[in-house]
């Protein structure tokens, strides 16, 4: 396809999926428009939504020590998330889950915040030799969604414990306003465990034996024995990214890490150095696309931004000699991972179009009351 950019935001021709319109306006900003009305409440609703969601959560967990689950990163979205429910005089119990990849920066934020705001926290640490024996199989597989196994675990978790309280409300920081954005090919299958147990059947080495996970059926359980809901709170409120950073570094005493999830020293080696390096695939685009269409920033603004280094070099040469030591790589053997052919999800097994169909249940459980 020859190299072609939208021209209402900033989304182009590297994601191969992309269609445009006889305008030059692409298919994610068609897509950004329509899952803003199904999922954003209109503004003049929003006061009486929250205040009957906020009903709903409460009289569930009446008689309960916790009203809800939320997950913390120690990122923006997450620890905003912990702020308004507490603002809204929930009863929060708050997961994290240590995949060995946290930030010295993130561990400091979660314990900070979450004890100014008064919130308990269950930290799940996971087994790190079945972890890694898993994030090198994706390595491996040669997909650009290398961040599956930990996001896998994450939904995984934040289920499970909530079915473990009895608490029917699991609240999100996912948003319509800075996440809509991501190419399918870029980021698929974080609720795919077949995807998941073929990538590790084909390069995994060990069993994946206490790995957070559930199926399409587990799920199933979840949604429709426990009636659990995921609940996208920002899609509530007027969430505004800057303004959000704005009040937890100043209420909460909160720091900025510098980038989209680059809490995790992980996510910031896989973002700014090997997507960029093997796939030619910089999510800036689409992190700043999704802020240029909610209005949050302009697009000469973000294609400005895309003119500064995705990450200092220095710190991106720190990075891959740590993760590489961490894994157990050589140089030799990352630069040959980096050189192999490159795949999508769609050359292994998945249950991408069951996955389809109970995705669209999941997002019916997401909407907001009415």
């Amino acid at each position: 396809m020859q190299y072609k950019t939208c021209t209402r935001c900033i989304m182009d021709t590297t994601d191969p999926d992309i269609v445009f319109d006889e305008n030059g306006v692409c298919s994610h900003c068609h897509r950004y428009d329509r899952v803003a009305g199904q999922r954003l409440v209109p503004l003049d609703e929003r006061k009486d939504k929250l205040a009957a969601l906020v009903a709903e959560i409460k009289a569930s967990g009446q008689g309960k020590p916790y009203d809800c689950v939320i997950g913390v990163s120690g990122g923006v979205d997450s620890t905003y998330v912990a702020y308004i429910v507490k603002e809204l005089d929930l009863r929060p119990l708050a997961i994290h889950l240590d995949n060995g990849w946290n930030s010295e920066l993130a561990v400091a934020n979660i314990q900070k915040t979450l004890e100014k705001l008064g919130i308990d926290l269950h930290t799940h640490v996971i087994d790190w030799m079945e972890f890694r024996d898993l994030q090198l199989s994706f390595l491996k597989a040669a997909t650009p969604d290398g961040e599956v196994p930990t996001d896998h675990a994450i939904f995984a978790l934040l289920y499970e414990m909530a079915a473990k309280h009895n608490l029917k409300h699991v609240i999100t920081g996912t948003n319509v306003v800075s996440e809509a954005i991501l190419p399918e090919k870029w980021g698929y299958g974080y609720f795919d465990w077949a995807y998941v147990k073929d990538v590790h059947r084909r390069f995994g080495t060990s069993r994946l034996a206490t790995y957070p996970h559930f199926s399409l059926a587990k799920l199933a359980y979840y949604i429709f024995v426990r009636k659990i809901r995921l609940v996208s709170i920002l899609n509530f409120i007027d969430y505004d990214k800057k303004v959000a950073m704005d009040v937890l570094q100043n209420e909460l005493g909160w720091v900025y890490y510098g980038g989209k999830h680059y809490e995790s020293i992980y996510t910031r080696f896989y973002q700014a150095y090997l997507l960029p390096r093997k796939f030619d695939i910089d999510k800036r685009k689409a992190h700043y696309s999704n802020l240029v269409l909610s209005g949050q920033m302009t697009r000469d603004q973000a294609l400005a931004a895309m003119q500064e280094p995705v990450y200092p070099e220095k710190l991106l040469i720190e990075d891959r000699d740590y993760v590489t030591k961490k894994l157990g790589l050589k140089g030799p053997e990352l630069d040959a991972i980096v050189a192999s052919p490159n795949k999508t999800f769609e050359d292994y097994k998945t249950s991408h179009g069951l996955f389809e169909t109970a995705k669209r249940l999941v997002n019916a459980t997401r909407r907001y009351i009415g």
